[in-house]
């Protein structure tokens, strides 16, 4: 549960991005001291940002730059990826298309999630299955993509690991039947500028909380993306990528939101 904190922390995890998967690593104190700081970040704020994570500021530079060409494609080209319901609700959404308690969203993106072939859940998840739609333009998009999803997953996986250890259980708590076959989803929002007034709204993305249970962030480096509530439901953060600075509102929430620097 959140409190009325101050402050976002700031945690570097390399110690335990490198050892989490050693045998030895019980007795580590540097991955301990993460551990440590990993519960007391969850039970204070829910939100944190992370350095040492292991993926390369260049790559997640290629990823945001990828996604900023594709969003200045033409309307039509962008629309060759649409999401449908036959997509698996998978591909791009157009600005106001996502809505947040009643009201649209000032932000288009793509959605992309696990690929789920038929029938691998049964009726439940049937208008989840299908795999994602990836753009021809830019021609790197699909593989560079892939790759970056690759590597968010097995941070996530030891982040997880943490947090299993900073709740007293085994480190295998989140694998398995428990959470071992995750459902993931990746979202690339882009913000236009250039909103027609009669159709603009002051909203890029309502208050809300994430589904699932963590939430890595990658944003741009000079604009703010997200303002964060205390319990108290103050609203004094303007999140950005750099923890120097300090612009849409998330309520305090159950769910871990860490943003990498």
């Amino acid at each position: 549960m959140a409190s009325d904190f101050k402050a976002i922390p700031l945690i570097d995890v390399g110690p335990l991005v490198e050892k989490i998967d050693d045998p030895n690593m019980a007795n580590d104190a540097d991955l301990l001291e993460v551990v440590r700081m990993l519960d007391d970040a969850c039970k204070e704020a829910g939100f944190f940002y992370v350095k040492g994570h292991g993926i390369a500021e260049s790559l997640m530079k290629e990823v945001r730059d990828v996604t900023r060409k594709f969003f200045h494609l033409p309307y039509e080209e962008k629309l060759k990826i649409k999401m449908t319901p036959e997509s698996g609700y998978r591909g791009y959404q157009r600005i106001g298309e996502n809505v947040t308690k009643g009201k649209p969203d000032m932000h288009e993106a793509i959605d992309c999630y696990t690929p789920i072939r038929p029938g691998k859940y049964g009726d439940l998840a049937k208008p989840m299955e299908g795999s994602n739609l990836w753009p021809e333009n830019p021609s790197n998009f699909e593989a560079l993509l892939e790759n970056y999803i690759n590597l968010c997953r097995d941070l996530s996986r030891k982040i997880m690991c943490g947090i299993a250890l900073a709740l007293g259980g085994a480190i295998d708590a989140f694998e398995g039947e428990t959470a071992g076959d995750p459902f993931w989803v990746l979202r690339l929002i882009g913000y236009p500028v250039d909103i027609p007034e009669e159709q603009r709204t002051d909203t890029g993305c309502g208050a809300h909380t994430d589904y699932g249970l963590l939430t890595l962030v990658n944003q741009d480096d000079d604009i703010c993306a997200l303002e964060v509530q205390n319990r108290s439901g103050m609203v004094q953060w303007n999140i950005s990528a750099h923890t120097s600075q300090s612009c849409q509102q998330l309520p305090s929430l159950p769910h871990i939101c860490c943003f990498l620097l």
